[in-house]
């Protein structure tokens, strides 16, 4: 009897005494790797997921700027409308590109132009420009869009300038010929040796922004038509 309630007690012990130091170490231990691996993998999923949307949002930017370059050029007139007397006039239609690198520039009038306010002496008329401008701040080339509300006698000055599309790597133009049936890199419609009151009938749009899958570039182009080829001019004797 006597030895059977040593063994009872000895058994009692045993269960009461709980987990050894190395026991707790090695259950922690177990924890933290648990938490690593879980941690692991959502951090994974959230930088995955900032990419994807990173990505999209540079895809959403390059088309929305294209569709809105094509729309506006599409809006793109010359008018013959100037008093006799040269020296009292105000305004001056234009449609001009000069070819520069990385970013070409061009600047139009169209019919584009949107009023956002009740009884504003504004009309649908109004010069655009598009250029590259670098962002000192950030070290980085951007799109911009120029748009005066009111056609003046500088048609590549003047108006608001907002950016269009961040971070671009090149932004190329070329103009399609009517007359020759050529691609050139500039056009000009103010000046005799160049294209005098003419427009292109097709305009060649390239946008490439930085930052795609995989860190390469993204590639945007269309070609726009011109539909309104002949000046305004009518009441023009």
């Amino acid at each position: 009897m006597t030895a059977r309630r040593t063994s009872a007690r000895r058994a009692t012990r045993r269960g009461a005494r709980g987990l050894t130091l190395l026991e707790v170490l090695v259950s922690v231990a177990i924890l933290a790797l648990i938490g690593t691996l879980i941690y692991g993998a959502f951090d994974g999923m959230s930088r995955s997921r900032a990419g994807i949307s990173r990505i999209s949002d540079r895809y959403h930017q390059g088309r929305a700027a294209i569709a809105r370059i094509s729309r506006e050029l599409q809006e793109a007139f010359l008018s013959r409308h100037q008093p006799a007397d040269k020296n009292i006039v105000v305004r001056l239609t234009a449609f001009a590109g000069q070819d520069s690198s990385p970013a070409d520039r061009i600047d139009f009038t169209a019919f584009a132009h949107r009023r956002l306010l009740r009884n504003a002496h504004e009309s649908d008329q109004c010069e655009i420009g598009y250029f590259g401008s670098r962002d000192p701040e950030r070290d980085r080339l951007d799109l911009v869009r120029r748009e005066a509300k009111t056609i003046d006698t500088e048609p590549t000055r003047g108006g608001v300038v907002n950016v269009l599309a961040e971070d671009i790597e090149s932004f190329n133009i070329q103009y399609l010929d009517p007359l020759t049936g050529e691609w050139v890199d500039s056009w000009d419609s103010t000046q005799p040796a160049a294209q005098l009151d003419r427009l292109p009938s097709q305009v060649w749009v390239t946008l490439v922004l930085n930052g795609g899958p995989g860190g390469e570039p993204i590639k945007f182009e269309t070609k726009v038509p011109i539909p309104m080829q002949v000046p305004i001019a009518f009441g023009v004797p």
